[in-house]
């Protein structure tokens, strides 16, 4: 029996500082609230009182990865002692003159290491059930488009 179901997050940023952001979270599924915050450091015009907005994406990426290994081990009957994952998520900018600049991803890589006794083979089958139960993973492997939208004048048009 197969059972669909629908995960949504829902965010508002406010601008509090010179880069500084203070975003409000919502899971309304699960009635759950996150205060969170990015910055930049001088280099970019900030106070570095937050971590930049890659660092966050960077630990999301990786901590839902790890949240699927241990749930899904726990599903597929692996006994897990220990998860690490080292990631490495890697951009290029390019700038012409004064303009603003354009990014790039160049590539990501995450690196997984289990403390298990289970052979290969599970490790294998684990990993493939984490990378397609990772909502933020699958995410970026199908290339959805973000869709937005501009305040002009109390009408929103698409930007």
């Amino acid at each position: 029996m197969t059972k669909r179901f629908d995960v949504v997050f829902e965010g508002v940023g406010r601008s509090s500082g010179k880069m500084r952001n203070d975003i409000s979270v919502e899971w309304p599924m699960m009635n759950e609230h996150f205060d969170l915050a990015t910055d930049e450091g001088p280099f970019h015009g900030g106070d570095g009182t937050a971590p930049p907005p890659l660092a966050l994406f960077t630990a999301a990426l990786t901590g839902c990865l790890m949240t699927q290994i241990r749930a899904f081990a726990k599903r597929l009957k692996i006994g897990l002692r220990d998860v690490e994952v080292r990631a490495r998520l890697h951009w290029e900018g390019e700038q012409e003159g004064n303009e603003p600049y354009v990014t790039n991803p160049v590539g990501f890589s995450l690196d997984v290491t289990l403390d298990t006794d289970a052979g290969a083979d599970d490790q294998r089958r684990l990993i493939d059930a984490a990378k397609k139960g990772c909502f933020i993973e699958q995410t970026l492997a199908k290339g959805l488009i973000v869709d937005h939208r501009l305040n002009i004048g109390g009408v929103w048009e698409d930007a």
